[in-house]
C-alpha cells in the first residue's frame, strides 16, 4: 500500500508513542513538528543515495545568461532537482565535464542530458524505502516531542540500520555497469 507524507509521518509519529496526525496544519505539536522536519528530512534521505525509483533523466533547456567563467554555456535544472549522477550531450546520460552553480548546470556542451536524482512522489516510494523514511523521521521527531536524548540516539541507529539495508536492496535492481575506457583492459587486448 502506498504512503502519502501523512501517512509516513503517522508512522513514524506512533513510533515513538506520539499520536499519528491527519494533516499538517491540524494545530497539534506532532503536525507542527511533521510539518518543519518532513521535507528536510525526505530530501536528506533521497540525496543520500542514487536510489533507483528516484533517479531521472531530463533535457535541459539552455539558459540565455552564460556563466561568468570556465564554461560556455549554462542550462536550467530541473524542479525536482536533489542531487546530479552525470551529464552528457546528444543523447548520453554521462560523459561531460560540467559543474553545478545555483540552479543552473555549467558546461561547454550546446545540449545537455541529465542524470539525477529526483523527488518523486511519495506513493512511488517503494516500501523498503517506506522504511528507513519512517526510521529516519522517527528519530528526527523524538527529541522535540520526547525530550528523549537516549531514545533519540537508539532511533538514530536504527534509522542507520534500515539505510543500509534499503541501499541493499536497491542496489540489487539494476546490473552494475562495467568498466569502460580502462587501460589495464585494452593492454592486455
Amino acid at each position: 500500500m502506498a504512503l502519502t507524507a501523512i501517512g509516513l509521518c503517522g508512522r513514524a509519529l506512533i513510533k515513538i508513542g506520539a499520536t499519528a496526525i491527519a494533516s499538517f496544519d491540524d494545530g497539534s505539536a506532532e503536525a507542527e513538528v511533521a510539518s518543519a522536519l518532513y521535507g528536510p528530512a525526505r530530501d536528506a534521505l533521497l540525496s543520500a543515495n542514487a536510489w533507483s525509483f528516484a533517479t531521472l533523466q531530463a533535457n535541459l533547456p539552455r539558459l540565455a545568461v552564460e556563466p561568468v567563467a570556465d564554461y560556455a554555456n549554462a542550462f536550467q535544472l530541473p524542479t525536482d532537482f536533489l542531487r546530479a549522477l552525470g551529464a552528457g550531450g546528444t543523447g548520453r546520460g554521462r560523459g561531460l565535464g560540467y559543474r553545478i552553480a545555483g540552479r543552473a548546470l555549467h558546461c561547454d556542451s550546446d545540449q545537455v542530458t541529465l542524470t539525477y536524482v529526483g523527488r518523486p512522489d511519495e506513493e512511488d516510494f517503494p516500501p523498503f524505502f517506506d522504511q528507513a523514511l519512517i526510521a529516519r523521521l522517527a528519530a528526527e521527531f523524538c527529541i522535540p516531542l520526547t525530550e528523549s536524548s537516549s531514545r533519540a540516539e537508539a532511533l538514530v541507529g536504527l534509522a542507520e540500520a534500515e539505510f543500509r539495508r534499503a541501499r541493499q536492496i536497491d542496489a540489487q535492481q539494476d546490473n552494475q555497469p562495467g568498466f569502460e575506457d580502462f587501460t589495464l583492459i585494452d593492454a592486455r587486448a
